[in-house]
C-alpha cells in the first residue's frame, strides 16, 4: 500500500471544493468525489443538486456514504505528507534577525521562501508547497519573501493594491479606480512596474558604464603615477650618473692640475739641488786652499815659504755664478687652461644631455597641418598644409571671425588641450620668422602684441641674426649657431613651451609656469616676402626620432 501511494500525487487526493486533502471522502453517483462536509455544504446552498465538476443533476439528493478506501488512501497520503513537513522543516533553517518568518509555522519560525500577495502570507518551503501544487492557489501571486504584507493593502478600502496611478504616482486599489482616481491614468501594477524596471536596469547598466569608466581612469591614473614614478627614478638615475662622471672629472681635472704644479715644483727643487751640490763642492776645494794658503803665509822659514809657494796647487777651477738664478716656475695659464678643458668635458656632456632630452620629447610628436580658414589674405599654404610662405598680393577671401587680418600668421588645424605635444618646423633660408602656440581667444584683428599676456608663447628672427622670445619685455637669445629646424614642445599641465635648436640638439629658450585654460593651437608666420629676401617657407617637418 505504502509503496502505491509513493506513486500518486496530492492532487488525486484533494477535494476540489476546498482544495485540501480529502476529509471523510463520500463518492457521488457520477463518481467524483468530495469531503462529506464540502459536498453537504454545496448542496445546501444550491438548489439543484449538481456535481461541481461535471455539473451533472441528480433529482433526488443521493444518499452520501464515506468511501473507505479513499478514506484510508487519504490518511495515509496525510501522514506521509506531515512526515516529508517535518524532515524539511529540520533540514530547513530557523528565520535569521532581518530576515522574513513563515506565518504558518508553529514554535520555531522557518525562513520564508516566498510570500503570497492574495494571502497576505509568507511561507516557508514545506508550507509553500500548496501554492505550488494546487490548482486554485496556483493562481496567486507570489514574490519574495517581504515583511508586512499589510502594507501592501489599500487603508482606506482594505483592498489589495494591484493598479498604480501615472497621474499621482501611487499604488491604488481597484476601488480607488473607481472614486478618487476615476479620471487618472491607471494601469496594472505589472505593467508599471516592468516599465520602472526597465528604467532601473537602463540606470544601473548606464551607473555600472560610469564605475567602469572610473575603474578605468583609476587604472590609467594609476599607470601614470607608474609611468612617473620610472621617469622620476630613470631621471635622477641618468643625473646621479651625470653629476657623478663631472665630479670625477672635476675631481681628475684637479688632480692633474696640482701634478702639473707640483711636477714644476719638482724640476725647480731638482735644479737647486744641483746648484747647492756643485757650490758645496767648489766650496770643500776652496775651503781645503784656504787652509793650505793660511798654513803656508803663517810660516817664518824664509826658505822654505819660497820654495813651497812654488810648489803650492793652482787655484781650483770655479764656476761663475753672477748669473745664476733659481726662478720661481711659472704657474700663468695652468689653471685657466684646466677650467678650459674641464669646460670643454661639461660642454660635451651637456650636449649628450640635451641629445637624450630631445629624443625623449621627440616622443610627443604630433601631425600638424595648417588651417587655411585662419591664414592672413597674403599667405600662400601648400596644398598639403604643411608650408607657408608670403606672396605679394592680398587675396580676395572671406574676412571670418578666424581669420588674421593684419598679422601674416596662420593657425594649425589641431588644437590641444591637455598632455605633450611636439612639432618641428623648418626655418632654413628664411631672414625672419615667427613660431610658438597660441590660446583660442586671442584677438586675431589688427595690429598685435605677441606676449603671453595676449596669449602667444612664441620665438622670432629679425634681420637675419636677432633672435628674441615675446616675453614681456622681449629676451634677447645668444645662440651659437643659427637654427634651420626649430622644434617646438608644450606640456600642457606643467605649463611649460620649450623651442630647441634639433640639428644642434640644444635649448634655445623655454616658457616655464604657465597656466594654460583653453585650447592651444600651434602658430606661424613666416614674416613679409621683402622682396625675395625672405620667400623661403616655413615647412612644417616630420619629426625623425633622433638615435
Amino acid at each position: 500500500m505504502s509503496a502505491a501511494s509513493c506513486l500518486l500525487t496530492e492532487d488525486q487526493f484533494l477535494c476540489s471544493i476546498c482544495l485540501d486533502v480529502f476529509t471523510d471522502p463520500v463518492t457521488i453517483p457520477c463518481g467524483h468525489n468530495f469531503c462529506k462536509t464540502c459536498i453537504t455544504q454545496h448542496w445546501d446552498v444550491n438548489v439543484q443538486c449538481q456535481c461541481p465538476n461535471c455539473k451533472k443533476v441528480f433529482n433526488t439528493r443521493p444518499e452520501l456514504q464515506v468511501n473507505t478506501f479513499i478514506s484510508e488512501m487519504a490518511a495515509q497520503f496525510r501522514q506521509s505528507a506531515q512526515q516529508k513537513a517535518r524532515n524539511s522543516s529540520s533540514e530547513q533553517q530557523a528565520a535569521k534577525p532581518g530576515e522574513v518568518p513563515c506565518d504558518v509555522c508553529t514554535g520555531t519560525k522557518l525562513k520564508a521562501m516566498k510570500s503570497c500577495l492574495v494571502c497576505l502570507d509568507s511561507y516557508c518551503e514545506t508550507h509553500l508547497e500548496p501554492h505550488l501544487t494546487r490548482s486554485g492557489l496556483k493562481r496567486h501571486q507570489l514574490i519574495d519573501p517581504v515583511e508586512n504584507l499589510e502594507d501592501r493593502m489599500c487603508t482606506k478600502h482594505d483592498k489589495l493594491m494591484e493598479l498604480f496611478c501615472k497621474t499621482d504616482q501611487m499604488c491604488v486599489c481597484m476601488f480607488c479606480t473607481v472614486l478618487d482616481h476615476k479620471t487618472h491614468d491607471v494601469v496594472p501594477l505589472k505593467e508599471e512596474y516592468e516599465g520602472k524596471k526597465a528604467k532601473l536596469e537602463k540606470t544601473e547598466a548606464e551607473i555600472q558604464q560610469m564605475i567602469q569608466k572610473r575603474q578605468l581612469k583609476i587604472q590609467e591614473i594609476k599607470h601614470s603615477v607608474e609611468l612617473s614614478e620610472e621617469d622620476a627614478d630613470r631621471e635622477i638615475a641618468d643625473g646621479v650618473q651625470v653629476f657623478t662622471a663631472l665630479k670625477e672629472s672635476v675631481e681628475r681635472s684637479q688632480a692633474e692640475l696640482i701634478d702639473t704644479i707640483k711636477e714644476k715644483q719638482r724640476k725647480t727643487e731638482k735644479q737647486a739641488e744641483g746648484f747647492i751640490k756643485e757650490l758645496e763642492q767648489e766650496i770643500c776645494e776652496l775651503k781645503k786652499r784656504s787652509t793650505e794658503v793660511e798654513q803656508l803665509s803663517r810660516s817664518e822659514d824664509h826658505l822654505h815659504l819660497l820654495q813651497s809657494f812654488t810648489s803650492l796647487k793652482a787655484a781650483p777651477p770655479t764656476k761663475d755664478w753672477t748669473g745664476v738664478r733659481v726662478s720661481p716656475p711659472s704657474h700663468e695659464g695652468t689653471v685657466v687652461r684646466a677650467v678650459n678643458q674641464l669646460e670643454e668635458t661639461l660642454s660635451k656632456q651637456k650636449k649628450k644631455l640635451f641629445e637624450a632630452e630631445l629624443k625623449r620629447v621627440q616622443q610627443s610628436a604630433v601631425d600638424v597641418t595648417l588651417d587655411p580658414d585662419t591664414a592672413h589674405p597674403e599667405l600662400i599654404l601648400s596644398d598639403d598644409g604643411k608650408q607657408v610662405k608670403h606672396g605679394d598680393v592680398r587675396k580676395n577671401l572671406p574676412d571670418n571671425p578666424e581669420r588674421f587680418d593684419c598679422c601674416v600668421i596662420v593657425l594649425a588645424k589641431q588644437s590641444f588641450s591637455s598632455g605633450r605635444f611636439y612639432y618641428e618646423v623648418q626655418v632654413k633660408g628664411k631672414t625672419e620668422w615667427d613660431l610658438g602656440v597660441a590660446r583660442e581667444s586671442i584677438n586675431r584683428k589688427g595690429e598685435i602684441t605677441l606676449s603671453p599676456q595676449n596669449g602667444y608663447w612664441m620665438i622670432c628672427l629679425r634681420n637675419e641674426n636677432e633672435y628674441k622670445a615675446g616675453a614681456d619685455p622681449s629676451v634677447r637669445l645668444s645662440l651659437k649657431s643659427q637654427p634651420e629646424k626649430v622644434g617646438v614642445l608644450v606640456d600642457y599641465e606643467e605649463g611649460l613651451v620649450s623651442f630647441y635648436d634639433v640639428d644642434a640638439a640644444a635649448l634655445i629658450y623655454s616658457f616655464t609656469g604657465c597656466c594654460f585654460t583653453e585650447k592651444l593651437y600651434p602658430f606661424f608666420s613666416p614674416f613679409l616676402n621683402q622682396r625675395g629676401k625672405n620667400s623661403a617657407p616655413l615647412i612644417i617637418s616630420p619629426v625623425n626620432h633622433t638615435e
